[in-house]
């Protein structure tokens, strides 16, 4: 036996609009009311934790310090905090891209949070924008896309047009935050911290500059570099992929250990990456600057069969201790089985 369908010749579709509800609907006593034109709803209730943290915290306020605003006072509606603070809300809350915020700026919960006395955007000067409070992706846009080197010159560069009036960031300024962000966290000074250097797949869709195919990850993608200790982010530097993985990762950890140092100078600093990070200058570097290092080493039969014993020791010795993670309070550190260390 098999079953037969038969397709309606008209599709049946329920549409409560076209139901006729008759006379008012009671239930227990109460009315029932029907309503299906939604009014002001958002599913981001949560970025009230997000002003209250920052309210708090103050970091928005202080990154937003590491930017200068060349635009005319008199001719935005936005200023530069808002826009920082609706840009670090937004990413947040999972909107990743700046053309989210064409329907972001119409979300009365995010003006709320950003402390906007119009949160429907009804007052605004020019007609197409009424209805929509914050800044769209034109607008913010100017956060992104600035070179670092512009100065506020009325004149684009090698020509005679008038120049856009642009936000320029100060990549110096954000690093120096990242690093005080951390060292203000800890109270007492930690004995000991661990520098984590990792570079991971920024994966890439579409031809963007810079765009290289990487052998490991098998795609299309660059190669950004993070410093992290603990939960905490020290460092991060888009890269191409076309790079070792530990390119200039001297550079980067130079200033950063002279910041720590500055403010903790009797704390001691051990390195700690993968065999990407296994490399002669990183670990010159990390001997003259009197910082201990351990790294992987990449495997290969000839060298694990030069090591077998020492492996087995080591091994040993780690199940023996069985220590914790290591951390920015850790005063011990295990030394992992197929690792180089020094310092």
């Amino acid at each position: 036996m098999g079953l037969v369908i038969t397709p309606l010749a008209t599709p049946r579709r329920f549409n409560p609009l076209e139901q006729s509800l008759g006379a008012s609907q009671k239930l227990g006593g109460r009315e029932l009311v029907w309503r299906f034109d939604g009014g002001d709803i958002t599913s981001d209730g949560g970025v009230l934790v997000l002003k209250k943290l920052e309210e708090r915290m103050g970091i928005v306020r202080r990154f937003a310090a590491c930017f200068s605003d060349y635009r005319k006072a008199d001719q935005i509606e936005h200023p530069l905090l808002d826009l920082i603070m609706q840009r670090v809300f937004g990413l947040a809350l999972g909107y990743e891209d700046l053309n989210d915020h064409d329907d972001l700026r119409r979300d009365p919960m995010l003006a709320v949070a950003l402390g906007k006395d119009d949160v429907k955007g009804e007052q605004r000067r020019r007609a197409q924008d009424r209805g929509k409070a914050l800044a769209g992706k034109s607008t913010l846009n100017r956060l992104e896309l600035t070179a670092p080197d512009y100065d506020g010159s009325p004149r684009q560069k090698d020509s005679d047009k008038p120049e856009t009036k642009k936000i320029v960031v100060d990549p110096e300024s954000i690093d120096a935050l990242l690093v005080d962000l951390f060292l203000e966290a800890h109270e007492p000074v930690p004995e000991r911290i661990v520098l984590d250097l990792d570079a991971t797949d920024d994966v890439l869709y579409g031809r963007q500059e810079g765009r290289f195919y990487h052998g490991y990850y098998r795609d299309y993608c660059y190669l950004p570099l993070y410093v992290f200790c603990g939960e905490h982010l020290l460092c991060a530097r888009l890269r191409t992929s076309n790079i070792d993985a530990s390119a200039d990762s001297v550079e980067e950890l130079e200033p950063l250990v002279a910041r720590i140092r500055q403010r903790w100078p009797l704390v001691k600093i051990q390195l700690r990456g993968d065999a990407g990070f296994c490399r002669e200058k990183l670990m010159a570097w990390g001997e003259r600057e009197g910082i201990d290092y351990i790294f992987g080493l990449a495997q290969n039969p000839r060298l694990k069969k030069q090591i077998e014993a020492e492996m087995a020791q080591a091994e040993e010795q780690y199940r023996q201790t069985q220590a914790p993670v290591c951390s920015a309070n850790s005063s011990m550190q295990p030394r992992t089985p197929g690792a180089v260390s020094g310092g």
